[in-house]
């Protein structure tokens, strides 16, 4: 069963002291591992799903392969339960259906820990909250392409903010100019790391 965003966001709220981590700066938090994505074969040319012709054997080791993924998020791990102990047209339904809206609770739930964020940047929560109001595909194109640009553009914004301080130090701002040019992990690894180190400071620890 699909979740609304409203029940989402109150479990996702409930969660999310467990779930933050501190940094050095406003900027977005390390997203949650999204559920892992899987792929079924695709179909014949005739549109016949390739689970349509598979024995009961096959689709359960299928559905094994699923429910061994580490990554797998609890909304897959559970249909994929509930089709192992059903009929072989449970099992069909599954792997043809029930896996990708199952996925798609999983990928909303994991946007809702991100929003339930006190720290969450500004450009994260402008996309993610576009991806929550757009289809599963604008879900997971979010978790994995658009949080990674968007919290690069909090983080560039949050290493300007540091260059427009007049009392840092030469070797600050070196690495800051540096920084600011950089690839999304070389912004992350500046705030959380080589500011500290530009100035023979120790970065805080998490917690």
């Amino acid at each position: 069963m699909r979740l609304t965003r409203a029940a989402l966001t109150v479990a996702a709220g409930a969660l999310a002291p467990a779930l933050l981590l501190s940094t050095p700066s406003s900027a977005a938090q390390p997203a949650p591992s999204p559920a892992a994505t899987t792929t079924a074969p695709d179909a014949g040319l005739d549109g016949e799903s390739p689970y349509d012709s598979m024995s009961e054997e096959e689709l359960r080791v299928e559905i094994a392969r699923i429910l061994a993924d580490p990554e797998s998020g609890k909304g897959v791990l559970r249909e994929a339960r509930e089709a192992m102990d059903g009929t072989i047209d449970d099992m069909r339904y599954f792997l043809k259906t029930g896996l990708a809206i199952a996925q798609e609770e999983d990928d909303r739930f994991a946007i809702a820990q991100i929003l339930a964020d006190p720290n969450i940047g500004k450009a994260v929560y402008r996309e993610a909250q576009k991806a929550m109001d757009g289809t599963a595909e604008d879900v997971r194109y979010f978790l994995e392409t658009g949080l990674r640009l968007a919290r690069a553009e909090d983080d560039r914004v949050a290493i300007a903010r540091i260059l427009a301080d007049p009392n840092i130090s030469d070797a600050l701002r070196a690495a800051a100019e540096k920084a600011i040019d950089g690839t999304p992990e070389e912004l992350r690894h500046f705030l959380e790391v080589g500011q500290y180190e530009a100035d023979g400071r120790t970065p805080p620890t998490s917690g």
